[in-house]
């Protein structure tokens, strides 16, 4: 899935990406996906994107993520995640509300 705007650079990081995520044991599709959505951040986090949304230049890289936000744990889901469902949901007053309250508001619903 290599595309055009990537750099040879990117393209070899995607290709170590997605051979790590297959021998850990992932689908292709699921590789792939991994490794162009890692490449898609890191590009946007040195501004080598077009464009980019908030988090992904605000947040931590993945590589020093590595799963932290897995939805499991205690941490869980960020603020924008849960306020993303919460709108999908259409939950009134989200944009008032803190993570602990839209955790439990996405959690009735």
């Amino acid at each position: 899935m290599p595309q055009q705007a990537w750099s040879k650079k990117r393209e070899r990081q995607y290709q170590d990406i997605k051979q790590g995520a297959k021998e850990r044991g992932s689908s292709t599709k699921r590789a792939e996906e991994i490794a162009a959505r890692t490449v898609n951040k890191n590009r946007a986090q040195a501004g080598e994107a077009r464009r980019s949304s908030r988090v992904s230049t605000k947040d931590v890289s993945p590589q020093h993520r590595g799963g932290k936000r897995s939805h499991e744990g205690p941490q869980g889901r960020t603020r924008d995640q849960l306020y993303a469902e919460a709108r999908r949901k259409k939950i009134e007053g989200r944009s008032k509300m803190n993570k602990q309250e839209l955790e439990r508001a996405v959690g009735r619903n």
